[in-house]
C-alpha cells in the first residue's frame, strides 16, 4: 500500500471493462489498495474499492446490483468462518463511512467469482458503485458476517429501493459477460419499488408528524414534518412489504440510527440503543397502527445475534 493514493471516483486512464492478468496489476493501476484484501478502505477515509472474487459464499451478484460480503472471521488456510465480522474491521468500517458520506466504490471483479458477471480470467475493473445501506446475517454456521447492497451509479438500478430486473429472477443462469474494451450499454427493465404513499400518509397522520422514539418533529414553514421508516427494508435482499405493520413514523436522525442499527426495538417495542445496550423507553404507539412483531424481530436480527 505504500505510496497509494486513496481517490474516490475514476482513476484517469483506467476505463470501465478494462482487464488485468493479476491483482499486482489492478493495485499498480491504481484502482485497489491491495493484493490480497477485498476492501481497499479505512472507517476514517471511506472505502474506495472492493474485489468480488469469490472470498465469501454469502456473496451475490446480479450485475448492477451486489450483495458483497464484508471482512474477517475466516480462517486464512481453510477459508472456513470461524468467527463473527464486526465493523472494527477497518474495511468494513471503510464500506460503512463510503454509504453515510455517499462516496463512490470502484468494483472489480475476478475470475474466482461464481457469477456469469465475473470475467473467465483475471480482473476486470466494472464501473462505480454505491453502497446502499448493510446489515448483518447470522449465517447457517451461527457466525455472523456484515453485508452490503451496492448498485451501480447512473444504472437503471440506481434507485432507492432497488429491485432485480424483471427478466432476471434470482436463481436464474446468464450467459457471462465478455467486454472487450470499454464496457458496452444495454437497455434493462428494472421492477422497482413503488412506495404507497397512502402508506406513508396514515402513518404520519396518525402519529402527528412526531417521532415515535423521541417524540419530537422537525418545524418547517410548511408545518410540521418526519419521515417513514419501513422496520424490514424494501427491496433486494430484504423484500419488506409496504404497508402499514412494516412502517415507522420518526425523525431524521432517528430513521438513520435505526437503519443502521444504533437502537432498535424489543417485542414488547421498547427502545435498545445498540451503543450501550440500554432499554429505555416504549416507543410511541397509536391505537391504529399495529406494528408487525415479525418485521420487529426481522430488522433486530440484522443487528443483534440472538440465540
Amino acid at each position: 500500500m505504500a505510496n497509494y493514493v486513496r481517490t474516490f471516483g475514476e482513476i484517469p486512464g483506467q476505463v470501465e471493462g478494462t482487464s488485468f492478468y493479476s491483482r499486482e496489476q489492478v493495485r499498480k493501476a491504481k484502482l485497489h489498495a491491495h493484493n490480497q484484501a477485498g476492501i481497499s478502505g479505512t472507517g476514517k477515509q471511506g472505502a474506495d474499492a472492493i474485489v468480488l472474487n469469490g472470498g465469501y459464499p454469502d456473496d451475490r451478484d446480479y450485475g448492477e446490483i451486489i450483495v458483497y460480503t464484508g471482512h474477517g472471521g475466516q480462517d486464512s488456510r481453510t477459508k472456513l468462518q470461524i468467527a463473527d465480522q464486526t465493523l472494527d474491521d477497518s474495511g468494513n468500517a471503510g464500506l460503512v463511512k463510503s454509504q453515510l458520506d455517499g462516496l463512490p466504490v470502484r468494483v472489480i471483479r475476478g475470475f474466482e467469482e461464481d457469477s456469469p458477471h465475473a470475467p473467465d480470467e483475471g480482473y476486470r475493473y466494472d464501473g462505480l458503485y454505491r453502497v446502499v445501506r448493510h446489515w448483518f446475517k447470522t449465517r447457517d454456521d451461527g457466525f455472523q458476517v456484515c453485508q452490503f447492497l451496492m448498485v451501480k451509479i447512473g444504472s437503471p438500478s440506481d434507485v432507492v429501493d432497488p429491485e432485480l430486473p424483471t427478466e432476471i429472477p434470482p436463481g436464474t443462469t446468464l450467459e457471462p459477460l465478455k467486454p472487450v474494451g470499454p464496457a458496452g450499454r444495454s437497455k434493462t427493465t428494472i421492477n422497482k419499488v413503488n412506495r404507497r404513499a397512502e402508506v406513508v400518509q396514515r402513518v404520519k397522520a396518525w402519529h402527528g408528524n412526531r417521532c415515535q422514539v423521541c417524540g419530537e418533529t422537525v418545524a418547517l414553514p410548511s408545518g410540521p414534518s418526519s419521515e417513514a421508516a419501513h422496520i424490514k427494508a424494501l427491496g433486494v435482499p430484504h423484500n419488506g412489504p409496504d404497508v402499514e405493520e412494516n412502517v415507522l413514523c420518526l425523525c431524521p436522525n432517528d430513521h438513520k440510527r435505526f437503519d443502521n442499527g444504533a437502537l432498535y426495538l424489543t417485542d414488547d417495542l421498547e427502545i435498545v440503543d445498540a451503543l450501550t445496550s440500554a432499554v429505555g423507553k416504549q416507543l410511541h404507539t397509536h391505537p391504529s397502527h399495529n406494528i408487525g412483531i415479525e418485521y420487529v424481530r426481522y430488522h433486530r436480527a440484522c443487528w443483534v445475534k440472538e440465540t
